[in-house]
């Protein structure tokens, strides 16, 4: 059954036009370049390729400004246009956090948005893409596919089909260059599209993504396989798979490849779905946080690459445990971790097993305070605030690297869980008028 096409309005007054399918995770489809929602329902291997991906998920598509169904009237264009186009559709369909796939032009688009956004993408899913355009334009067979553009259109379209989905593809390419002579006019995509790709360069937020990131590439592809091994170098924690065959098209070759690594890294996410949403209002929840101990000075003894590597084993270590212990992150804090959890217990667990990785990492000079609370926090925009969250972030400086400390209401709600737990006095703590009695818990393993 065909999608219902609607509409979101941009902040900027655009009208962009997009299509559901399915139930389950959120799952946000950025379009290759040339879109048009309505026509790629009639091309049978799309289709069959979107009815896939909505087996277990709630799957969005959207025109952006320009294309397809979406305002055509369009007088400028860039990388911030194209985010204002995603979070029309994201906040209209209400996404609090969603999986997000960048193939190809709009990989750079997903990046942006997840560096921007840490809180909202659950997982970024990267396909035969770029952090920088000049990696792209500076291929011998794209640039000579995009000089026919102001030469002949109709042969610029073949060219341009048969140059994405691979030279033998027959029918799904002519297929393919007749979508993209409907889905944009080329007056609009020599003017402005091309200036606007050519400006991509979303190489200084790599470092900042913070989602689980899986970067896809087909070794044969026009462009090389060393561009995607850059890209996952220098986003933290990102896996890189490389497949067989040439087609930048997902939907053709082997497809099957390509939905095996995408279920098996969403896989994790989506079991774990319920635990991931963000805490509702009103709740008891426990919040821990983990602190990198002194991040500047290694920083500076080690110099920005090691110490990021450092940071990485960190980001790995603490959310490996989390998924372990059905903790869901919060947000990252630069040095450090915050979650939350529906049971104390379970808090506990994840940090003993979080100290436990650490102490194992003899190679490498991290180490890690963690202080958790108790409490009733205030959920807001994916994040947590009040008093209870003040006060973990408290105990947790107050910690000493290695250490776990609690307060009393962590303890009690702990109680009889076989955790053990030593009395460290009250102590007194910034911006808390009356002092708190702390524990630390026990986690190294008896010899």
């Amino acid at each position: 059954m065909e999608p219902t096409i609607q509409y979101a309005k941009t902040k900027d007054g655009v009208s962009i036009a997009f299509w559901t399918l399915g139930e389950g995770m959120p799952f946000v489809h950025l379009p290759v370049t040339f879109s048009h929602i309505q026509m790629e329902w009639e091309v049978p291997e799309c289709r069959r390729w979107y009815e896939r991906l909505a087996e277990k998920r709630k799957l969005g598509r959207s025109d952006p400004r320009g294309f397809g169904l979406s305002d055509r009237d369009i007088t400028e264009l860039s990388l911030d246009a194209w985010l204002l186009d995603m979070e029309a559709v994201v906040d209209r369909l209400g996404l609090e956090k969603f999986a997000l796939l960048g193939p190809q032009h709009s990989g750079p688009v997903a990046i942006a948005y997840a560096a921007r956004h840490p809180e909202r993408v659950s997982h970024l899913l990267l396909w035969n893409t770029y952090a920088r355009a000049s990696d792209w334009s500076a291929q011998p067979q794209n640039q000579s596919v995009r000089a026919l553009m102001d030469k002949d259109w109709a042969f610029y379209t073949e060219a341009a089909a048969h140059s994405l989905l691979g030279w033998s593809a027959g029918e799904p390419a002519r297929r393919y260059a007749a979508l993209i002579r409907e889905s944009v006019a080329p007056e609009f995509m020599a003017q402005m599209v091309i200036p606007a790709l050519n400006e991509f360069d979303v190489t200084p937020l790599l470092a900042q993504v913070r989602s689980p990131t899986l970067v896809l590439h087909r070794r044969q592809n026009a462009l090389p396989v060393d561009v995607a091994r850059r890209l996952a170098s220098r986003i933290p924690d990102a896996r890189l798979v490389l497949l067989e065959g040439e087609s930048g098209a997902p939907y053709l070759g082997d497809t099957e490849a390509v939905l095996t690594a995408i279920d098996e890294f969403l896989g994790e996410g989506e079991e774990a779905v319920v635990a991931a949403e963000a805490p509702a209002a009103g709740a008891v929840h426990t919040i821990l946080f983990t602190d990198m101990e002194g991040s500047t000075t290694l920083t500076r003894r080690l110099g920005d690459s090691k110490a990021q590597e450092v940071l990485r084993a960190h980001n790995t270590i603490v959310r490996e445990a989390l998924k372990a212990h059905s903790g869901s992150e919060v947000k990252h804090t630069g040095d450090g971790i915050m979650a939350s959890f529906p049971s104390a217990s379970r808090a506990l667990q994840c940090a003993i097993a979080i100290q436990r990785a650490v102490a194992e990492q003899a190679d490498t000079p991290l180490r890690v305070r963690i202080g958790l609370n108790a409490g009733e926090p205030v959920a807001e925009d994916q994040d947590l605030f009040g008093t209870a969250v003040q006060l973990a972030a408290r105990i947790c400086a107050h910690a000493e690297p290695g250490q776990i400390v609690v307060p009393t209401v962590v303890r009690e709600l702990a109680a009889g869980k076989g955790f053990l737990l030593a009395d460290l006095g009250e102590v007194a703590l910034r911006g808390f008028e009356d002092p708190v009695r702390l524990y630390e818990v026990r986690w190294q393993e008896e010899g």
